[in-house]
């Protein structure tokens, strides 16, 4: 980032950046749709066409038709042609069965249109695709590509765009700095976000609610409290007043942090200031004492909500009822479960999740319960089921159901936080399957114990398996955890050797 934003804190005009061979543009979305326009798409079976079918029929109506205009609302009678959520799709198969070529402004109106659908990866593509075809974006759209790939996660991709950005001479504004101070966040560099925060406000300029709101919960998580009062005092002085959300937020992260007798003091506190918690505020504080099995203070509150006419959701039912099972208190579960279902909240992933964590011993008939109403299990279905059978040495089971889990598409987040399942698997032979496990957890930033790394040492060298024990090594080594190595990894290793004569 650069040392000061009193020059860069501009909107550019539109540039052109010269490019002289000014190729015709490449299709810009995905080659899944033919080019051959004899394809006959009628619906001659009377089954519900695909949307992307509707399109094409559209199009070729659009080419054929005199005063299509006129009678397109009645040619297509069940089509409902102002739908937000499919307006992104119907652009992506409107541009590749046409090949229209849009100008720059329709360009960028797709851009962010596929940025605010979520459809990052798309927008990217389109997006390089303008930027080779010579035309510099306005700043709104690159700043709608930038808080796109902070939704996604995508923090190298808005680094490097960033990059760009400068080498092209585009100026910044506070919307771009938000999502910088975002991405420092992201990275897990809230220090880092907080000086640019600063830096903005000693230029003059005042970053949006966002990136206070987002500095106040990671400077929580952190425990850097001197800090989150120092940001609600800056709010407060810059007219940026805190609200329910950062107060939310605070709440949120002590609870996260263990906090929750501190979260509920401030809960309390914010009642008697004259704000009025709304469902998702009571819903995170009901969490957060369900957390330390502080149930009577959570049926408090439940009650207290309901009275002042907050019902309670999907979220709100099943939070209460995860505090019922981590106290054991099953009839009461089941009992709340039983209203859930008559509410009509019964049947949905989120319930069927916390049951099976709630009720191991019925979780795999809970699991195909779930699959019959045709619900797609998540990792959080799989992960309770997997650690327990791991728990229970019923490995060959676990594999099964770890195997159906990658069948089926679903990435296995929550079941690799638990190292023994690593450690499982190897000792009873699945030796690429718990490597393919350890190489997750680095991925996704989790962060092995130390004795995840020696057990699995150990169980390879027994195992005359060394090579693959170097595999192990590369991935510790790569996430910081074996610089320097332990002496116990060092002894195994060696040990590993003498067994091969090496």
């Amino acid at each position: 980032t650069p040392s000061s934003f009193t020059q860069l804190l501009r909107r550019p005009s539109p540039k052109l950046i010269p490019n002289p061979k000014q190729q015709p543009l490449r299709n810009i979305t995905h080659d899944s749709c033919s080019n051959d326009s004899n394809n006959n798409i009628n619906n001659n079976n009377n089954n519900p066409l695909h949307p992307n079918d509707v399109v094409k029929q559209i199009c070729l109506t659009i080419r054929s038709k005199p005063r299509w205009e006129n009678t397109l609302l009645s040619d297509f009678p069940t089509v409902t042609f102002l739908d937000p959520n499919k307006a992104v799709n119907a652009a992506k198969t409107f541009l590749d069965f046409t090949k229209y070529v849009p100008d720059s402004v329709g360009f960028e109106s797709y851009v962010r249109c596929l940025c605010e659908s979520g459809m990052v990866e798309d927008a990217l593509q389109v997006f390089d695709e303008m930027r080779k075809r010579g035309v510099c974006p306005l700043l709104e759209t690159w700043n709608c590509v930038l808080r796109g790939c902070i939704k996604d996660g995508r923090v190298d991709v808005v680094w490097k765009l960033y990059g760009e950005m400068m080498e092209l001479g585009v100026g910044v504004d506070v919307d771009t700095v938000d999502c910088l101070i975002q991405a420092f966040c992201l990275e897990k560099n809230v220090s880092k976000g907080y000086e640019l925060l600063r830096q903005m406000l000693d230029d003059g300029y005042v970053p949006n609610k966002v990136s206070f709101d987002k500095l106040v919960f990671d400077f929580i998580l952190d425990r850097k409290y001197p800090r989150v009062s120092a940001l609600l005092h800056i709010m407060i002085a810059k007219g940026v007043n805190p609200d329910l959300y950062t107060y939310q937020q605070i709440v949120h992260g002590l609870c996260l942090k263990r906090m929750q007798r501190e979260g509920l003091r401030i809960f309390n506190d914010l009642k008697d200031r004259g704000y009025a918690p709304d469902r998702i505020m009571y819903t995170t504080m009901i969490h957060g004492l369900c957390k330390i099995k502080w149930i009577g203070e959570a049926r408090k509150l439940w009650f207290e909500m309901i009275q002042k006419g907050i019902r309670p959701n999907l979220y709100t039912y099943n939070t209460l009822l995860y505090g019922y099972f981590k106290i054991g208190d099953i009839e009461n579960a089941l009992n709340l479960y039983k209203e859930m279902k008559d509410k009509g909240y019964g049947e949905t992933l989120i319930a069927y999740n916390t049951m099976i964590n709630g009720r191991l011993e019925d979780g795999l008939n809970l699991l195909h319960e779930l699959v019959d109403h045709g619900l797609r299990p998540s990792s959080a279905s799989y992960g309770p089921l997997i650690e327990k059978l791991y728990e229970t040495k019923r490995i060959d089971e676990a594999k099964n159901l770890w195997n159906e889990m990658q069948e089926k598409g679903v990435e296995p987040a929550s079941v690799c936080i638990n190292d023994d399942v690593i450690i499982g698997l190897s000792n009873k032979g699945y030796v690429a399957a718990g490597i393919y496990w350890l190489a997750y957890m680095v991925k996704n930033r989790l962060l092995p114990r130390q004795k995840t790394f020696e057990n699995l040492i150990g169980v390879l060298s027994q195992k005359d398996m060394l090579d693959v024990g170097q595999i192990a090594l590369g991935h510790m080594f790569k996430i910081g955890a074996a610089n320097p190595l332990s002496p116990r990894i060092v002894i195994l290793w060696e040990c590993g050797y003498c067994i091969k004569g090496m």
